[in-house]
C-alpha cells in the first residue's frame, strides 16, 4: 500500500497496514506506530534500569557479586576456625594414636582424602617416590612418611598443626618445593583423618604415646 498521507490516514483509521513505498532486497517496513504494550513495556525498562543502577552503584541495598563471594569466604574462614577450636579443644596426641589411628572407618576416610590431595607428593604408599612403569623409583617432592624420620616433629599434634598450617618458615621445603597450609582447604577433622591414616602405616613410631586415661 501506498505511503501517501492521506491513504495511510485514511488506512490507519480503518486498522488496515501500512507499508513505506521504499523496498530494500525485496524487504519493505511497516509504516505504523508501535503498540502501546510494546511503549509502555520499553519505557518501563529504561525506569528500571536507570533506577536498578542508581541503587546499586549509589546505595548498599544490592549485594555485588565480588562483595556476596568476600561475604561467604569470611563465613567459611570463621567456621572452620570455629571447628578447628573445638576439635583441638579435645584433641591430643593420645586420642589420634589410640583411637582414631585404630577406627577404621576414620583411617579409611583419611585414606580417601590422602588419595585425593596428597599422594602427588607423598606417593601412594606414603614413600614420596613413584613407580616410572619400569621399575625405577622417581622421587616426587614431599617427604617420605614412612621412612621413621620426621623431620619437624614426631608429636601427633605437631604433625596436625604442620599439616594444618603448612611448612614452618624456617623450612627451605624438600628440593625447594614447600607443603602448603591445607586448612585452607580441608576441614579441622579431615586434617586429623588423614594424620590416622599416616599413623596407621607407621604405628611404632608412636608407641610412646601414652593411652588416654580413662573418664
Amino acid at each position: 500500500m501506498s505511503a501517501d498521507p492521506e491513504i495511510g490516514q485514511f488506512a490507519k483509521k480503518k486498522g488496515e497496514i501500512i507499508l513505506r513505498e521504499h523496498k530494500f532486497d525485496g524487504i519493505q517496513e511497516f509504516d505504523q506506530s508501535l503498540p502501546n504494550w510494546w511503549l509502555f513495556t520499553f519505557y518501563a525498562a529504561i525506569v528500571f534500569f536507570v533506577g536498578y543502577w542508581f541503587i546499586y552503584y549509589g546505595t548498599s541495598l544490592i549485594k555485588s557479586p565480588q562483595l556476596a563471594v568476600q561475604e561467604q569466604i569470611i563465613a567459611v574462614q570463621a567456621n572452620q576456625i570455629r571447628e578447628l577450636n573445638k576439635l583441638l579443644a579435645k584433641l591430643n596426641d593420645a586420642q589420634l594414636v589410640h583411637i582414631f589411628a585404630k577406627d577404621p572407618l576414620i583411617v579409611a576416610a583419611g585414606q580417601a582424602t590422602f588419595t585425593k590431595n596428597c599422594v602427588p607428593c607423598h606417593g601412594v604408599d606414603l614413600s614420596a617416590t613413584q613407580d616410572d612403569g619400569h621399575g625405577k623409583k622417581i622421587p616426587l617432592p614431599g617427604l617420605p612418611l614412612t621412612d621413621h624420620n620426621w623431620k619437624f616433629t614426631d608429636k601427633p599434634m605437631g604433625l596436625f598443626n604442620l599439616i594444618n598450617k603448612g611448612s614452618p618458615p624456617e623450612s627451605n621445603g624438600n628440593n625447594g618445593a614447600r607443603m602448603e597450609a591445607w586448612g585452607a582447604k580441608l576441614s579441622p577433622m579431615e586434617i586429623a583423618q588423614v594424620l590416622s591414616y599416616v599413623i596407621s602405616k607407621v604405628p611404632e613410631d608412636f608407641k610412646d604415646i601414652p593411652k588416654p586415661e580413662a573418664n
